[in-house]
C-alpha cells in the first residue's frame, strides 16, 4: 500500500500534462510531426545514448580504481569525482564556454600569441555532449561504488583460486555483479539528460527540453509544451522497457556458509601512473576547471571593488532544505523492496512510475504542483511541504534505483532465518536488511542531497516567499550577468557538497558478509 501511494503521488505531473495536452485538439499529429519537433526528438535520443555510454566509460573504471586498487590519494579522488554532481549544469556550461568558446575564452586568449584568433566552435553537439557527460557521470560513479561495496569478496577470491588473473576476474566475475548498479546509474544519467535545460540552452543545442521552455515562455496556450513533455515521458518509458528487458533473474548475492572477509587491494604496479592520469583527466575538466572559472570571476570582482553580500543565510537554507529532502529515502524504500523481493508486473510498474518525474523538466513539475495547490490545496501553496513534495517527485528515482541495486546483493535467506527466529517484518527490516543495505542508503542520501542543493526551477516557483538557496542566488546573478556575485554562492555550494561527500564516503566500509559462492 505504501508503494502504491508513493507511485501514485509521483504521477501527479503526468496528469497535469495530460489535461494540458488535450487543449491542442486535432492539431496533435500535425504538431508532433513537424520538422522542428522531429529534429529535437532525434537529437534528444542520440544525445541521451551518447552521454550515457560516455558516462559508463568514465564511471565504471573510476569507481573500481578508487575502491579496489592502491591508487595514491584514492579518498581524494573519490570525493573529487563525485563533486561535479554538486555543480549546477548551467554553471558548469558557463565554465566550459569561458574556457573553450571560439572567441574570448581562456584557451583562445592563450593561443592568440600564436596567431589563433578563433577556436573550433564548441556550440551544438560537442558542447552539449562534453558538459552533460562531465556533470552526469557521478550518478553512475556513486551507484557503481555502492554496487562494488555489496559484492562478496569471497566470489572474487574463488576466481583467483581457479587461476583467473585480475583482468579475467574483473571481466568474468566483478563486472557481471556490477550490472544492476551500472544499469541504475545509466537510467539516472539518461533521465537527467532528457530533463536538463541549462546545458542545451547555453550550448545552443536543439533538444526537447529547450523547446519546452521556449513554448512555456512564448506561448500563452501551454498545450504545445505539455505535448512535448509527454514526448519526454514516452522516451522515459522506452528507456525503462529496455532496462527491464536487460534485467534477468540472476542472483547477485552470495549463498552458502563461509568466513567473513574484507576486500583485498589490487596492486596497480606499472598501471599506477595511467590510473593517476585517468583520474586527473576526469577531475580537471569536471571540477577544477569550473572552480577555476568561479575563482577567476571572484578575483575580478574583488579587484573591481564589488560589494559581496553575506551568504550565510543562503548556505543555511540550502543545508536545511536538502536535509528535509532526506524524507525521500523512507518513501523510496517500499518501492525498492517491492521491486527486489516481490517481483511482478505490479511492482515493476510501481517502480517505473517513480522515474517519470525525474525525466520531466523541473518547470513542468513545478507548474503542475502550482496548478494543483492553487485549485485543490491552497493551504499548501508556497509552503515548504509542497517544495519537498516537488523534490520527491523529481529525485525519488535516485533513491529507488540505488536502494534496489544494493538490496539485490543481500541474500534473502538471511531475512528468512531472522523471521524463523521470531522477528517480525519491521524488526527484520531494521536489524537485518537496512544494515546490510547501508552502502546503498548512504549513496542514496548523497545523491538526493547533492541534487537537491542545485535544483532550480521547482525552488524558484514553489519555495515560500523570501526563501532563497545558493542555487537560486547563482541563477539570479548569472542571469543578470553578475558573474563575480555568482561566484561566491557557487563556491559555497561546492564547499558544502564536498563536506557532505567526504562525511558520507568516510562511513563506507566493506560489507562483512558470509563467504562462499
Amino acid at each position: 500500500m505504501l508503494g502504491l501511494v508513493v507511485a501514485s503521488a509521483m504521477v501527479l505531473p503526468l496528469a497535469y500534462l495530460g489535461i494540458r495536452a488535450v487543449g491542442i485538439g486535432g492539431e496533435f499529429l500535425a504538431f508532433i510531426s513537424s520538422a522542428r519537433i522531429l529534429d529535437a526528438l532525434l537529437n534528444t535520443a542520440i544525445l541521451t545514448i551518447v552521454v550515457t555510454v560516455l558516462s559508463a566509460l568514465i564511471a565504471v573504471p573510476a569507481a573500481f580504481v578508487t575502491m579496489r586498487t592502491d591508487l595514491p590519494a584514492r579518498r581524494f579522488w573519490s570525493v573529487a569525482m563525485a563533486l561535479p554532481l554538486a555543480i549546477p549544469s548551467f554553471v558548469g556550461s558557463f565554465a566550459i564556454l569561458g574556457a573553450l568558446a571560439p572567441r574570448g575564452s581562456i584557451l583562445q586568449l592563450l593561443l592568440s600569441s600564436f596567431g589563433v584568433d578563433r577556436l573550433p566552435s564548441i556550440y551544438g553537439w560537442p558542447g552539449a555532449i562534453l558538459a552533460l557527460t562531465l556533470f552526469t557521470y557521478p550518478y553512475m560513479f556513486l551507484t557503481t561504488r555502492a554496487g562494488l561495496l555489496g559484492i562478496d569478496p569471497a566470489i572474487e577470491e574463488a576466481a583467483s583460486t581457479l587461476g583467473y588473473g585480475h583482468r579475467e576476474t574483473f571481466m568474468r566475475v566483478t563486472l557481471p555483479h556490477m550490472y544492476p548498479s551500472i544499469a541504475t546509474g545509466a537510467l539516472l544519467v539518461a533521465s537527467y539528460v532528457l530533463s536538463d535545460f541549462g546545458t542545451p540552452s547555453l550550448m545552443r543545442f536543439n533538444s526537447l527540453t529547450r523547446m519546452i521552455y521556449i513554448e512555456y515562455q512564448s506561448a500563452f496556450d501551454r498545450s504545445g509544451a505539455a505535448v512535448l513533455g509527454l514526448l519526454l515521458v514516452v522516451q522515459v518509458v522506452i528507456i525503462l522497457s529496455l532496462e527491464h528487458r536487460a534485467r534477468n533473474r540472476a542472483s547477485y548475492y552470495s549463498v552458502g556458509p563461509g568466513s567473513k572477509r574484507i576486500t583485498s587491494t589490487i596492486k596497480l604496479g606499472r598501471w599506477r601512473w595511467p590510473a593517476m592520469i585517468f583520474s586527473a583527466g576526469v577531475t580537471i575538466p569536471g571540477l577544477i576547471l569550473p572552480l577555476a572559472i568561479l575563482i577567476y570571476w571572484l578575483i575580478n570582482g574583488v579587484l573591481a571593488g564589488e560589494y559581496f553580500q553575506p551568504f550565510l543565510e543562503l548556505a543555511f537554507n540550502t543545508a536545511y532544505v536538502s536535509s528535509l529532502a532526506l524524507l525521500i529515502i523512507p518513501a523510496a524504500l517500499p518501492v525498492a523492496l517491492l521491486s527486489v523481493r516481490f517481483r511482478s508486473r505490479v511492482s515493476s510498474t510501481l517502480e517505473s512510475l517513480t522515474y517519470v518525474g525525474f525525466a520531466m523538466p523541473g518547470i513542468v513539475v513545478a507548474l503542475s504542483l502550482v496548478s494543483f495547490a492553487a485549485n485543490y490545496a491552497t493551504i499548501l501553496y508556497q509552503s515548504m511541504g509542497l517544495l519537498i513534495f516537488a523534490y520527491a517527485i523529481l529525485f525519488i528515482p535516485l533513491a529507488v534505483g540505488t536502494l534496489r541495486s544494493s538490496l539485490l546483493t543481500i541474500n534473502p535467506q538471511m531475512e528468512d532465518v531472522a523471521r524463523s527466529l521470531g522477528l517480525g517484518q519491521v524488526r527484520v527490516l531494521v536489524k537485518i536488511t537496512l544494515p546490510l543495505a547501508r552502502p546503498g542508503l548512504l549513496t542514496a542520501a548523497a545523491l538526493v542531497m547533492l541534487t537537491t542543493m542545485k535544483e532550480l526551477p521547482a525552488t524558484l516557483l514553489l519555495a515560500p516567499v523570501g526563501f532563497r538557496t545558493l542555487a537560486t542566488q547563482v541563477w539570479s546573478n548569472t542571469n543578470d550577468a553578475f558573474f563575480a556575485q555568482a561566484a561566491v554562492p557557487a563556491i559555497l555550494l561546492v564547499a558544502i557538497s564536498a563536506l557532505l561527500v567526504t562525511v558520507i564516503l568516510s562511513q563506507e566500509r566493506p560489507r562483512e558478509q558470509s563467504g562462499g559462492s
